[in-house]
């Protein structure tokens, strides 16, 4: 009475001889305890793991001010240590790389009417011109009716260009859709005009309206860009400028490592998007364009270089970074060794305190790496994390990244305080 569990419970062995009543109330956990037990200890052990694997990942994060090559150094990321990128991807870049010519050579014809060259166009107009049946003028006057002023309804494609390999690509946006349908309509002109004389003195004054300086290589390069076989190649997906409006995540494995990295929109309107890649960050690459000492931004009238300091500086001295490596890059060095030669650093009123020669790269260089220094605020930054940068140089880029997530992984380790877990 009241000796029995009131769960039933397996005998251990068989009854006594004797056949005791008690015999069979003797019991243990039934075998399957020891399962649930086993699976508990898998799954503790799988948490442990997957914290381990989040924990020893790099989580790199690009920022910069806009246009200063961070997504051209995340796409050589993809480049050097992703997959190859499948035909999609291509039409999208090609309809960039057309749109990008429009876009250029707008702004370029606007440029010539402000310095009032139409005269210098007209000279040319007397010479022979190779490059087709119009004249100088004549491809100027077009570009600018149907690019600038739109004073006349756009231009039917070409039959023979309508069908072409790259096409139309949603992905790459209305507006540059409508601006690659453009380049096909017009691209003789813009050779034309692209090849005049007259352009060289245009080109040098190319900042004052903010065209891509690597856009030249496409400007070179058009007729190849117009033709009905056009497949953008890697320097075309390289050089191409699609604007980065929204967070775009790849993940690589390098070395053994896992690496996330993040590259986000650069203007001031995308900048509160940064916020929600500020969790847990292994490293920051903070990207500055060195050519940019004598630009304004696009969305506001101020001094590029000068956006990109206060920007460094604002985020280096960021709570949210304490506790991250910080790189910098100092970009589009090709660029800024041709635009010394003609654009003196001390001209522009907030850099006038330069005192190096004017047309010296290593001391102009030397001066803007001085210039991010000061922003530390008694950071530690040693000369293995500031690289001077071509991002369209892969190979270039390719020692930098190799170097760059060597220092992560080593500057990564000291801050976890362990080598490697048992």
């Amino acid at each position: 009475m009241g000796c029995s569990s009131s769960t039933p419970q397996q005998p251990v062995g068989p009854p006594s001889a004797g056949g005791a009543k008690g015999s069979a109330s003797v019991s243990v956990p039934k075998p399957a305890n020891r399962g649930t037990l086993k699976e508990s200890r898998g799954i503790d052990q799988a948490l442990r793991m997957a914290k381990f694997e989040e924990e020893s990942k790099i989580k790199l994060l690009f920022l910069g001010a806009g246009e200063s090559g961070k997504s051209t150094i995340f796409k050589q990321m993809r480049l050097l240590y992703g997959p190859k990128r499948n035909d999609d991807d291509l039409r999208m870049y090609g309809v960039t790389a057309r749109s990008n010519m429009t876009v250029a050579m707008r702004k370029l014809c606007i440029i010539l009417r402000d310095l009032g060259l139409e005269s210098e166009l007209d000279k040319e107009s007397g010479e022979t011109n190779e490059a087709g049946p119009m004249t100088c003028r004549q491809a100027y006057d077009e570009l600018i009716e149907y690019l600038v002023d739109k004073t006349k309804e756009p231009k039917d494609v070409p039959e023979s260009l309508v069908e072409d390999w790259v096409g139309y690509n949603a992905r790459a946006g209305m507006t540059a859709n409508k601006d690659a349908t453009k380049f096909l309509a017009h691209w003789e002109c813009m050779k034309i005009v692209w090849e005049s004389n007259t352009m060289e003195q245009v080109w040098d004054r190319r900042a004052s309206k903010n065209v891509v300086d690597g856009h030249k290589e496409f400007l070179d390069d058009i007729a190849r860009i117009a033709a009905p076989e056009f497949k953008p190649n890697q320097r075309d997906v390289l050089v191409a400028r699609v604007r980065t409006t929204q967070i775009i995540v790849e993940k690589y494995k390098i070395k053994g490592m896992k690496y996330e990295m993040y590259d986000v929109g650069g203007q001031r309107s995308d900048r509160k998007k940064w916020l929600d890649c500020f969790d847990q960050v292994t490293a920051v690459i903070f990207i500055a364009a060195l050519s940019e000492y004598d630009q304004t931004l696009a969305e506001a009238d101020a001094n590029r270089m000068v956006e990109a300091l206060n920007l460094f500086s604002s985020l280096i001295n960021n709570r949210s970074f304490q506790n991250s490596s910080f790189l910098l890059f100092l970009n589009k060095k090709d660029v800024f060794a041709e635009k010394i030669m003609y654009s003196n650093i001390a001209d522009q009123e907030p850099f006038s305190d330069y005192k190096g020669p004017a047309q010296d790269y290593d001391k102009g260089v030397m001066y803007f790496v001085k210039k991010f220094r000061a922003c530390l605020n008694g950071r530690e930054m040693d000369d293995t994390f500031i690289h001077v940068t071509c991002a369209t140089d892969t190979d270039n880029m390719e020692f930098v990244l190799d170097s760059t997530t060597s220092i992560i992984r080593s500057d990564n380790l000291k801050r976890s305080g362990f080598l490697m877990a048992d």
